[in-house]
């Protein structure tokens, strides 16, 4: 028997634990960004025994689109059924919006087609090990101060296809050294920003107007880099794919993009050069 119930910070513990049983990154931060960003909204699945087996998180970026991410199933709870229980759980939260996305295993991709989601874009991870920054920034960008996140959020909300700077602040904050953007006079032309995990160190979202703009944002954020690098990066650019092997990237694992509903809001997925991370959009 299983039931479901909302997820509190109490809760956190057994989130951290199916995280480090699926060899995920995310740390107590992360958790607590969920619970903030969309109180009431995120949810846990409990055994008869009432321990946490699943969790999933759900964001919702205005009345664009809904977000699904963080769908853990224990381990030993798995192969019956409580991800596809979760993800019903999610969509009924997030019943309200038009739209619904999530970024995919090849694996999951079968159980969302089941419930009426579709392939948007393709994704892969890629890893940089052992990365050992300079703390010498290319000269053509420059770090994002808290005055500049107003002005950065007005770009992304065309790229990303929504307001997002409740996220944007968050990570920020996590890693001010990782936050990096180019611009000409008052024109932002691009940014990126990064944050610490368990496992190493994300970099993303990284927004720009052209490909090699894009590569010397990384450039920045990984030359105050120390240890294991990842991306999440969307496959438009060769230019762009092939910068990153030339500085150690190389392919993790592949996602994709899948929407449920209309799509009315998709933001500009050519400007977008890595994604936040699958658990954010």
């Amino acid at each position: 028997m299983i039931s479901f119930r909302t997820m509190t910070p109490s809760d956190i513990p057994a989130g951290l634990a199916l995280c480090r049983a699926a060899g995920w990154n995310q740390r107590s931060a992360e958790w607590e960004l969920f619970l903030a960003a969309s109180p009431g909204r995120c949810s846990v699945a409990l055994a008869s025994d009432r321990r946490v087996v699943g969790t999933v998180t759900t964001l919702s970026f205005q009345d664009h689109f809904g977000w699904v991410g963080m769908l853990l199933v224990d381990p030993s709870s798995r192969k019956k059924g409580i991800g596809t229980l979760l993800l019903k759980e999610s969509l009924q939260v997030l019943s309200h919006q038009q739209t619904v996305k999530l970024d995919a295993t090849p694996e999951g991709r079968e159980v969302y087609r089941k419930l009426d989601f579709v392939d948007e874009y393709p994704l892969i991870r890629l890893l940089a090990k052992n990365v050992r920054g300079t703390r010498n920034k290319p000269s053509n960008v420059t770090m994002i101060g808290p005055e500049d996140i107003d002005r950065v959020n007005e770009l992304d909300q065309n790229v990303f296809g929504a307001d997002r700077k409740i996220m944007l602040d968050w990570i920020w904050q996590q890693a001010p050294s990782l936050a990096f953007m180019t611009y000409e006079g008052e024109q932002i032309h691009g940014y990126c920003f990064g944050r610490p995990g368990y496992n190493f160190t994300h970099i993303g979202p990284v927004v720009s107007s052209s490909a090699t703009g894009a590569l010397a944002l990384v450039n920045a954020a990984l030359s105050f880099c120390q240890g294991d690098v990842i991306l999440d990066v969307p496959l438009h650019s060769t230019v762009w794919l092939d910068g990153l092997s030339v500085l150690g990237f190389t392919e993790q694992r592949r996602l994709i993009r899948m929407y449920r509903g209309t799509n009315l809001w998709p933001g500009l997925p050519g400007q977008q050069f890595a994604i936040m991370g699958p658990e954010y959009g």
